[in-house]
This record gives structure tokens, C-alpha cells and sequence, in this order.
């Protein structure tokens, strides 16, 4: 990864973390198309025989389609803006990303559950490079098997973290649900997608 040089010392993981990545103007001005233009989902999933809402919003662009949690997203095309993001990140991360996975936290009741992204069509060592706009919120990560948050960090606007190598093989990630006020929340975590036969 050719990038940066700050990577996180957790075992049986490859993470990067740049706090602030471009100026602040170029990130302001994403996070207010962004909020805006795209076309939110709230879709629901199946959990011990019942439907729930998925507890954020969310949108998927990409060459293929992708599906996770009983989930299958078609793909939208790409749209200028996201192909200027897309760009930016592919020279910062010196490899190709065919997708992208957007997530919308309103407030601090959205969330994002414990999960791996380990799903076939993301190879065997997925590479996620995921864009934070707006409030700040807190990432956990814990040990496959393990109840106990191994690490903490607070995602803020305009930072990028990197997960590669064999990271979603050892380690699951959350964005948990707060009562502590905060501003509205877009992720976006761009990745190389292997349709599958």
C-alpha cells in the first residue's frame, strides 16, 4: 500500500488510518451533494423470523452487484461526483475499487452491527478503503469469537481507514448506537468486487 505509514499494531490485521485526508472545502462539499443526491435506502432484513429495518440508510454503486446479511444490492451506475471520489482514493490506495457501499447514520440511533466483510465475491483478503463525511462517530473493532472491544477509534470528518490484508479474517468491526449528540454521518467504504459464478 503505497500510501501512508501510520498503520494500526493489532495482530493478524493490516489497518491504516489518516485522520484528515484532503482539505477540508472538497470534503465539506461531497458530504452536502452526497446527503442530497443520492437516492437512500432503508431496506429490511430477516433476523430470527422477523423483519427489522436496517438501522442507517444506504445506497450501492458499483460494476456488479453486491449482497451481504441476506441483503442483494444492483448496482447503480456511477455518478460523476463518486467517480471523482473513486479516483482519488484508487491513487491514494494504488489499487482499483469497483464499488461502493454508502451509509447514512442521521443520528446516533443509526448503527452499524458486528461484522466482518467477508463475503466470496470480495476475494480472499478484502481491501475496504472507507471514507468518513460529516459527525464524528466511534469504530470498534474485537477478535473473531471474542465479546471484548480489542480496539477504538473515532472516525471523523474526512478521514479514510484502510482494512486489508487478512483483517476480516481475525477481526469484526461496529459503529454502535450513542446518546451523545451528533451530526449526521456518511460512510463510504469503497471495495474490489469478484462477481461470482
Amino acid at each position: 500500500m503505497p500510501l501512508f505509514d501510520a498503520p494500526f499494531d493489532l495482530p493478524d490485521a493490516k489497518l491504516h488510518y489518516l485522520p484528515t485526508w484532503l482539505d477540508g472545502a472538497i470534503v465539506d462539499r461531497w458530504l452536502a451533494r452526497l446527503l442530497v443526491e443520492t437516492p437512500w435506502e432503508q431496506p429490511q432484513v430477516r433476523l430470527y423470523g422477523r423483519l427489522h429495518l436496517v438501522p442507517r440508510q444506504v445506497a450501492w454503486y458499483g460494476d456488479a452487484a453486491y449482497g451481504y446479511s441476506g441483503l442483494t444490492h444492483p448496482p447503480q451506475s456511477w455518478t460523476p461526483l463518486l467517480v471523482e471520489i473513486r479516483a482519488a482514493l484508487e491513487a491514494l490506495v494504488g489499487q482499483p475499487l469497483n464499488g461502493v457501499l454508502l451509509n447514512h447514520y442521521r443520528d446516533g440511533r443509526d448503527s452499524m452491527g458486528w461484522h466482518s466483510d467477508d463475503e466470496a465475491e470480495l476475494g480472499r483478503d478484502p481491501l475496504i478503503v472507507s471514507l468518513s463525511l460529516g459527525g464524528t462517530r466511534r469504530f470498534d473493532l474485537r477478535r473473531v469469537g471474542q465479546t471484548r472491544i480489542g480496539h477504538s477509534l473515532l472516525l471523523e470528518h474526512g478521514s479514510v481507514l484502510v482494512m486489508a490484508g487478512a483483517t476480516q479474517h481475525h477481526w469484526q468491526h461496529r459503529v454502535a448506537k450513542t446518546r451523545k449528540p451528533c451530526a449526521p454521518r456518511l460512510n463510504l467504504t469503497f471495495r474490489q468486487v469478484h462477481p461470482q459464478p
